[in-house]
């Protein structure tokens, strides 16, 4: 049993829950925090959810659009997932990020509401984003001073090695698979301390490939997801532009 009954999530694709494409959700994504609400809303009555994350969204992106609105909802749990998308983009300072998150999580915090926040996953076994692993390392550390500043609750996805599973990353190599949002749906209930009937999961094991077939799969992402996803980035432009919230209200999951 859990005390929540008024839960907000905030954020980017993370949250949004892309790479889990569901015909029946709010969205056409599921994503954890889809089932960690389904999970907190069988253990308590009249438990409700709203989901305000859009992809793409920068960390002054959701401060801007997403945290008021959050707390005119009155929630007394929320998650937040920013600073991924800003940490990715070259010249990004690691600790400036931190400091604007820390600013984030204090007025979110304000209202005495639970707020759970993220580090970033190890994602040096891709090697595209190996590049700023170490970026991503500082902003950890970052984070885990800001939880402990604000009394948040982290989900500490680095330290999660069963997320460096090929089967835990969607095609695009940039979001998490189905079975990456139901592993990481575990964790966050974990961290909170709840009870759940999520099972769980171990990845399929992968045929072996070649060196010729691993490289043209590399060609096929690059033409596919990489170059858009550094294009849009070039032009200034979104995966999130002119998308609006899947859950803008809080209802029943």
């Amino acid at each position: 049993m859990h005390a929540w009954t008024r839960y907000v999530a905030i954020g980017d694709s993370f949250t949004e829950g892309i790479g889990d494409p569901e015909a029946n959700a709010p969205g056409g994504h599921r994503g954890w925090a889809d089932r960690v609400a389904e999970e907190l809303a069988a253990q308590t009555d009249a438990f409700a959810y709203a989901n305000l994350a859009v992809r793409g969204r920068l960390l002054q992106g959701i401060r801007d659009e997403q945290a008021g609105r959050a707390l005119e909802l009155r929630p007394d749990l929320i998650s937040v997932s920013a600073g991924g998308n800003d940490i990715l983009r070259p010249g990004s300072d690691p600790d400036e990020v931190a400091g604007r998150l820390d600013e984030l999580v204090a007025l979110l915090r304000s209202d005495g509401a639970t707020v759970v926040v993220f580090t970033g996953p190890d994602i040096g076994m891709t090697p595209v984003m190996r590049r700023v692993r170490g970026k991503v390392a500082i902003f950890n550390e970052n984070t885990h001073t800001v939880a402990r500043r604000r009394g948040a609750v982290v989900v500490d996805l680095w330290a999660m090695r069963e997320l460096e599973a090929a089967p835990m990353w969607a095609e695009d190599r940039l979001h998490f698979s189905p079975l990456g949002h139901h592993t990481i749906a575990r964790e966050v209930l974990r961290s909170l301390g709840v009870e759940h009937g999520l099972e769980q999961l171990e990845p399929p094991a992968l045929p072996a490939k070649s060196w010729r077939e691993a490289r043209a799969e590399d060609l096929h992402w690059a033409k596919d997801y990489l170059m858009p996803w550094i294009g849009r980035r070039l032009t200034g432009r979104s995966s999130g532009d002119g998308v609006q919230p899947k859950r803008p209200e809080l209802r029943a999951p």
